[in-house]
């Protein structure tokens, strides 16, 4: 078991802060906590910048849309979630944001692709290295942190649905009617890389979520390696609640029975140990019209129960986190706030 650095240490080096997921969730919570990294690597951290290293493990399990096409047709690892991370990290979003972002409306083949995944695709077979590739891209976009793919296996997702049917692929997945009983990878030994692994075992706050819990947040921990290293830190370990239940994975979860799937997916043989301390969830009411319109896709807030929660043994943080327009999100200056406050900065 790691010693946990005095907090004198740890103010002086700043904090290092490692977030797992995928998909837009990811990409929200790195958003507001890029504002509180400090600029440069050889800058000094500040009450206001205390964030030293950030680092994003993202989930590679995707094969739909662009980010499918490209797995399929050029064998790479699927860009997409990368490509989002990398766009929130940017240093100058507006522009390079807006170019990796870009989405071709028309063209033989370029129909739907997004100019960053084709890029990552090119550079990935000029380098032939994935992570190599995410680097580069990383340099290009001036990015404040690290982000690695929690693996560069090829590997795609299994689930095991509550009508005892077998589906093979996120995308048939999220498509399916029935209730997800059990999450797997094609793979049972898929190894991570090892700077992952190492971000982890130094990280003074590990974040889960928000995201998709079956096909962003699961697949990170269905790695052995992770969820160990995870297990084992003392870094508070948190779990960001989703605001809606998403149809085809959760449609109908309430918070604690998104915490127990992590559980019955991560709980190890002979260790109570488990991957998360405490759950940070958003109280504040959906609009009434903004709930009715997500009702007809079949998605609802999810509920907080407090009792089940407590019965379950983990701390409940509540804070008003929801931002509304187009499509509901996390505030992300809000929780960023949050996060720091109650796992950070109150931590020395």
């Amino acid at each position: 078991m790691p010693k946990k650095p005095s907090p004198t240490k740890i103010l002086r080096r700043g904090f290092r802060v490692v977030a797992l997921g995928g998909g837009t969730g990811l990409s929200t919570l790195l958003r507001g906590l890029k504002q509180h990294c400090v600029r440069r690597s050889d800058d000094h951290p500040t009450p206001e910048r205390p964030i030293s290293d950030l680092v994003a493990i993202v989930t590679v399990t995707d094969d739909g849309g662009s980010s499918g096409r490209l797995r399929r047709e050029n064998r790479i690892l699927p860009p997409g979630d990368i490509r989002n991370c990398m766009v929130a990290l940017s240093k100058d979003e507006a522009l390079l944001g807006r170019l990796f972002q870009y989405r071709f409306k028309a063209g033989r083949g370029l129909i739907g692709h997004n100019f960053g995944n084709l890029f990552l695709a090119a550079l990935t077979h000029i380098t032939g290295d994935f992570a190599e590739a995410i680097r580069e891209s990383s340099k290009v976009l001036a990015i404040r942190g690290r982000i690695f793919p929690s693996t560069l296996e090829n590997v795609h997702l299994v689930a095991t649905l509550e009508n005892g049917k077998i589906v093979h692929g996120e995308t048939k997945i999220t498509a399916s009617n029935s209730r997800i009983k059990k999450i797997a990878l094609s793979s049972p030994n898929v190894r991570p890389l090892p700077v992952a692994i190492e971000a982890i075992r130094k990280a003074d706050l590990i974040l889960l979520g928000p995201g998709s819990l079956y096909t962003s947040i699961l697949p990170n921990l269905l790695i052995p390696e992770i969820a160990a290293a995870i297990i084992h830190s003392k870094a508070p370990r948190v779990y960001v609640a989703n605001l809606m239940t998403q149809p085809g994975e959760t449609a109908g979860y309430a918070l604690a029975d998104h915490l127990r799937a992590i559980q019955q997916h991560t709980l190890r043989k002979n260790s109570q140990r488990r991957v998360i301390d405490c759950v940070v969830a958003n109280r504040q009411a959906v609009s009434p019209g903004v709930a009715r319109r997500y009702r007809t896709q079949g998605a609802d807030p999810v509920v907080v129960d407090q009792p089940a929660l407590q019965k379950l043994g983990f701390r409940v943080i509540q804070a008003n986190l929801l931002d509304e327009q187009t499509v509901i999100r996390h505030n992300t200056r809000r929780l960023a706030r949050l996060l720091l406050d109650n796992f950070l900065r109150n931590s020395t």
